[in-house]
């Protein structure tokens, strides 16, 4: 009999350990915290070198000359096609004054010059461009910079007719530094003389000069701003 009940109560006791074996623990219930859902994306920490994005190159008085000196040194153009209301100027530009034909150069190939005026007409004197009473010309002038060019008066240029040459700034300039968005044509005949030393010429027209003499023939008011506006449409360096 006592034999009998040891081989029940062993009988039982493995029926309830086999029972224990299926039930899970409290700790296998628990949802891990790192879990992610199926759906669901971790953003990516962008690289530090985006963290900013680089600002625009803007011309000032402190790289302006380096900026034109490392930029002629790649130059093929030389030339300037200047499409203007009343016909087409082409201007060949002088190699030996680098800073003026680079800087008039760079000006064209980031369309300054396009949709500005002849602003200035001086009869049987010269033609002047380059600046215009716009928000636009404003703006352009804005996000290429502040920037004046130094006179490079000794190169033998005179201001013959038909010479293309920088006039200097008004604002501040005792020496005579040079206006970068600006340039005029002289008209008279042989030329003025009394601006070498004076002015940086930098290219001559040779194709357009009849052009240049109806843009100076056109009416003016009497601080010699033609009447109606003569557009440069775009200017093309090539």
């Amino acid at each position: 009999m006592a034999l009998k009940e040891i081989s029940l109560f062993g009988i039982l006791f493995l029926f309830l350990l086999g029972s224990c074996k299926d039930q899970p623990t409290p700790k296998e219930k628990t949802i891990p915290q790192n879990n992610v859902k199926k759906d669901s994306i971790i953003p990516e920490e962008p690289p530090l070198a985006k963290e900013e994005e680089e600002e625009a190159f803007e011309l000032n008085e402190d790289n302006a000359i380096e900026f034109f000196f490392n930029y002629s040194k790649n130059l093929k153009e030389d030339k300037v096609k200047l499409t203007t209301s009343l016909g087409n100027i082409t201007i060949q530009l002088f190699d030996n004054v680098p800073y003026h034909k680079a800087n008039f150069i760079y000006l064209s190939k980031m369309g300054y010059f396009n949709n500005t005026y002849f602003h200035r007409v001086v009869k049987n004197f010269i033609i002047q461009g380059g600046n215009a009473d716009n928000v636009e010309t404003a703006e352009k002038r804005s996000k290429i910079g502040r920037y004046l060019l130094p006179p490079d008066t000794r190169k033998g240029h005179k201001h013959h007719r038909g010479i293309v040459s920088m006039p200097s700034s008004e604002i501040n300039n005792p020496h005579k530094l040079a206006s970068p968005y600006e340039f005029f044509i002289v008209v008279t005949k042989p030329g003025s003389y009394h601006l070498d030393g004076g002015y940086t010429a930098f290219g001559k027209v040779i194709e357009g000069m009849d052009v240049v003499d109806k843009i100076n023939s056109q009416p003016v008011d009497n601080g010699d701003w033609p009447s109606q506006n003569i557009y440069i449409l775009k200017a093309e360096a090539f």
